[in-house]
């Protein structure tokens, strides 16, 4: 089966609980054969909207479609289509890697021999051939998330969701499982939608990436451009002394296009047409102000300054 133009399209997407709205009016498109990041902070409705998408939750309200079918109407024939993998490693530990796969065909009615090529096929993918046939229990955290991406691929699906694929993993079998996801998208044409809260994640991976906050899709776009939204270049100061005056002098200059300020911190982001000509502004603003600057640096704004700048810094829960 080809997939349509937009492999996921959701219109006017609400989820509520009681007096709470995990997910608020919100609409996505993903194009067939790209990896979809998206991004936000803790209980910000990532994980609602997928689930929502994977048929696991129906919507309070709007529609959406994937590979083309209803997630309400067409149930049976969206999870045909889709390979998921959870936020939470969910393995029984006493069977084997091979005996957790083998069950999957099994609920998808694969034929045995289409299990066993599969299962042969997905095994040397996440290189766990000298792991698969001991008991999970026995397995580390990456060789689960490894087994759990098997898993999620063992149906040969067109559309695979990813719920914090890499959470809690090492900075190597990170990397690992990012070039499994690559390889994917790649090699196989799959098309990806996966949520996380990590910037270089949706940096690495993404050619689109959505931010969501309190349960509103507040922007979205490529990584580069979601970037460049809040300014052309960044000087982050760090410093000692009345910090408020420093402030409202860059605020007086005409370069300033804004000022984000990280109090407990002592670091002033500020954001102007070019770093390089005006850094030396910037510097004699503190000087004649009562701020010491102990450290500055020059930098073009990265996603991760675009999250903070659209999610703010508040602690979630």
């Amino acid at each position: 089966m080809a997939l349509p133009t937009a492999a996921i399209e959701a219109r006017g997407l609400v989820k509520r609980y009681g007096d709470v709205t995990a997910v608020d009016q919100v609409d996505l498109v993903v194009a067939a054969n790209s990896i979809y990041a998206l991004l936000g902070p803790n209980g910000a409705g990532k994980t609602t909207t997928l689930n929502i998408l994977t048929t696991l939750t129906l919507p309070t309200a709007g529609t959406a479609q994937v590979a083309g079918f209803d997630v309400v109407k067409q149930a049976a024939d969206v999870r045909r289509h889709i390979g998921v993998t959870f936020q939470d490693i969910v393995l029984d530990r006493d069977l084997t890697g091979r005996q957790v796969l083998d069950i999957h065909g099994q609920l998808y009615r694969l034929s045995r021999a289409e299990r066993r090529q599969r299962i042969a096929d997905l095994v040397a993918l996440v290189q766990l051939e000298e792991a698969i046939d001991r008991d999970v229990k026995t397995y580390s955290g990456g060789m689960k998330r490894r087994l759990e991406l098997a898993r999620g691929l063992m149906t040969d699906p067109l559309i695979l969701f990813l719920d914090e694929p890499t959470q809690g993993l090492d900075p190597q079998n990170r990397v690992g499982i990012w070039d499994y996801i690559r390889m994917l998208n790649r090699e196989r044409g799959l098309t990806v939608l996966l949520t996380t809260h990590y910037m270089e994640e949706a940096e690495a991976l993404a050619q689109r990436v959505g931010i969501i906050d309190n349960g509103k899709m507040v922007i979205e776009g490529s990584p580069a451009a979601l970037s460049s939204t809040i300014g052309a270049e960044l000087i982050r100061v760090q410093g000692i002394g009345d910090y408020l005056h420093f402030v409202d002098r860059l605020h007086s200059l005409e370069f300033v296009q804004r000022i984000d300020i990280d109090a407990p911190a002592g670091i002033i982001h500020i954001y102007v047409d070019n770093s390089n000509r005006r850094l030396v502004d910037v510097v004699n603003a503190a000087s004649s102000n009562g701020f010491r600057v102990e450290d500055i640096t020059v930098a073009r704004p990265t996603l991760g300054d675009a999250f903070l700048h659209y999610t703010g810094r508040a602690l979630r829960d």
